[in-house]
């Protein structure tokens, strides 16, 4: 029973601390699926489907009613006399429907569902270039919560130091070898790094929230963020979401002068017309009859003054411009990979430097804690050389985040 008690407030302390753990490829993925802006892949689904439908309507059989009543000042007469027909009713009545159906377009029909498919794609695609812009506000929010991890783990350490330097001095107090007060000198620096944990605390709650709105998901300050490992592709290709943006442009062109095209191809269609009225088909019958006609009609618009060339031609114009913003881009794209491939070597030259750094204070922390315990040095001479060291460690975590950010950010910019 003891066994199965100790097992269970284990575990219920084990899932009342458990701290959520969190990668940047998730936040990624969060982002993806959760931003508001995704939902407009679904709307431009929908209204492309509607489209469409309404596109494909036109093949199908087409009804239209008419109706119409006039009153002529005058009619046709017949100048034969005695010839027993009567003149027509000034006032006149018709009504009618008709059904007709396409019979040939020239693909018309289907070039409008091919331009219309082409369409959607781009408005996702536009969609998701937008959505992948955001990944490098996400970099910048994920590593700034990382070097806060950092700071605090040093602070930590830091933390630490201090109270077992607290305890060493009270003891040479008691025992007259270190000077009264040399205590409280470190209880106040404790004291300090108490108010640096609380910032940290407060700008870590402030960059979670706004992370969080971004990624869609409630996060709590508790949350820990894992260290990305990067791995670097330096070859020149770029793969971002913008090239097929680009190339999904020139489809649309494609479609789009394909349509034009189909514009001056010559359309056949059928009809059949039913319909009651006075007077009927026959105009020497003065009475109410019904009747029909049944037919074929051709529509070609043979002359346009050139505007369906001119059209074209403005779309080709359109598919320079393209390619011209391809040309601007990739040449961006190269500066920015360039300045970032520039900005990590930069980096590695700093950390390589902290490293030395870190070391020689370390050796001098080491003197200043000897001389501390033998009263040679006060503690505010040791708080000086424990900053210095605490801030140079700052300054190689720092550079190390910068270092992860730089590369996120590259992987980003070259759309891996």
């Amino acid at each position: 029973m003891r066994k199965f008690s100790f097992y269970f407030v284990l575990f219920m302390t084990t899932g009342l601390f458990a701290q959520e753990r969190l990668t940047l490829t998730q936040c990624y993925q969060l982002v993806d699926e959760n931003y508001p802006l995704v939902k407009q892949k679904e709307l431009f689904e929908t209204q492309t489907k509607i489209d469409s439908e309404i596109i494909t309507n036109k093949s199908l059989p087409q009804l239209s009613i008419d109706a119409q009543a006039t009153y002529q000042s005058e009619v046709t007469e017949v100048p034969i006399p005695n010839t027993g027909i009567e003149s027509l009713n000034k006032d006149q009545y018709r009504a009618t429907a008709t059904l007709s159906q396409l019979i040939y377009n020239g693909g018309f029909i289907d070039a409008s569902l091919e331009a219309n498919s082409i369409a959607l794609k781009l408005k996702q695609k536009q969609v998701e270039v937008n959505i992948y812009q955001l990944k490098k506000q996400v970099n910048q929010l994920y590593f700034s919560i990382l070097l806060l991890q950092e700071k605090k783990a040093l602070l930590n350490a830091k933390k630490e130091q201090l109270q077992t330097r607290i305890k060493e001095v009270k003891s040479g107090i008691e025992y007259g070898t270190i000077l009264p007060t040399s205590d409280k000198v470190l209880e106040a620096e404790l004291i300090k790094i108490k108010q640096q944990f609380t910032d940290i605390e407060f700008n870590k709650i402030s960059l979670f929230q706004t992370l969080s709105a971004l990624i869609g998901q409630p996060l709590e300050a508790s949350s820990v963020l894992e260290n990305p490992e990067f791995h670097l592709k330096m070859e020149n290709t770029i793969f971002r979401p913008e090239i097929e943006l680009f190339q999904l442009k020139r489809d649309e062109i494609d479609a789009n002068q394909q349509l034009i095209s189909k514009q001056m191809v010559p359309k056949l269609s059928g009809f059949a017309t039913g319909g009651y009225g006075n007077p009927g088909l026959n105009m020497l019958d003065n009475t109410f009859k019904g009747f029909y006609t049944i037919g074929v009609k051709l529509n070609w618009n043979v002359f346009d003054w050139n505007s369906n060339k001119k059209e074209r031609t403005s779309l080709l114009i359109n598919k320079d411009i393209i390619n011209n913003e391809v040309e601007v881009f990739n040449l961006n794209t190269n500066i920015e990979l360039r300045q970032q491939e520039f900005e990590m070597k930069k980096i590695e030259s700093f950390i390589s430097s902290d490293y030395e750094i870190i070391e020689l204070r370390k050796l001098i922390l080491k003197s200043a804690e000897s001389q501390l315990k033998n009263g040679i040095i006060t503690s505010s001479a040791y708080i000086t050389e424990l900053t210095n060291l605490f801030e140079d460690e700052t300054n190689l975590k720092t550079h190390h985040i910068q270092l992860l950010l730089v590369k996120a950010n590259y992987n980003i910019t070259k759309g891996i």
